[in-house]
């Protein structure tokens, strides 16, 4: 008796597992905010910043989604403050000594580009979380609700009347400017 059930709940379980897998095969691949990416957008009437973070290699899996969910953080924040400072250097020299049929030529080119986003979010929560088992990559979306921002904003104590009014009436703005602008080069 326990053998017939042991074999039966092994059967359902595998049917289970079969069922997920054609499921996912089904559905084409990974969601579409992971090919979409970071940004503003309006979905299902609730206006927010979005972030992906993901994170490939970490056979830890618990550390794995930390660190995805913390990219995907830091993707939101990048969208409000990043500094970038570059900077080139390119040197180029021809030599000839005595004789012009012979000279030297010596070339360096180089390139830095730092980039730091240092900024408090308040409300950034993950809503979706995307394991790709075939590249072993975790991915994590998290949003920053604007209406909550909003209602963050005016708890503020840090900043002061003036510069919360401004962001609280402009927020929105900002936000109907950059849809125009993405639309724009939305292809037809």
């Amino acid at each position: 008796m326990n053998r017939v059930l042991g074999f039966r709940s092994r059967v359902v379980g595998g049917g289970v597992v079969i069922a997920m897998m054609i499921g996912r095969a089904a559905s084409g691949g990974p969601p579409k905010w992971v090919k979409q990416g970071s940004g503003a957008f309006n979905e299902k009437d609730s206006k927010g910043f979005y972030g992906v973070g993901s994170v490939a290699g970490v056979r830890n899996e618990p550390l794995a989604w930390d660190t995805a969910e913390n990219r995907a953080r830091a993707e939101i924040a990048k969208t409000f403050e990043t500094y970038t400072g570059y900077l080139m250097r390119d040197y180029a020299a021809s030599t000839t000594a005595g004789d012009f049929t012979k000279n030297t030529e010596e070339q360096n080119v180089e390139r830095a580009i730092k980039t730091v986003t240092t900024t408090t979010l308040s409300g950034v929560r993950p809503i979706e979380r995307y394991k790709d088992e075939k590249t072993n990559t975790y991915y994590v979306l998290a949003k920053l609700n604007l209406e909550e921002m909003k209602n963050n904003l005016e708890q503020a104590k840090e900043l002061n009347a003036e510069v919360r009014d401004y962001v609280r009436k402009n927020a929105d703005k900002l936000f109907d400017r950059l849809e125009k602008e993405e639309d724009k080069r939305a292809p037809r």
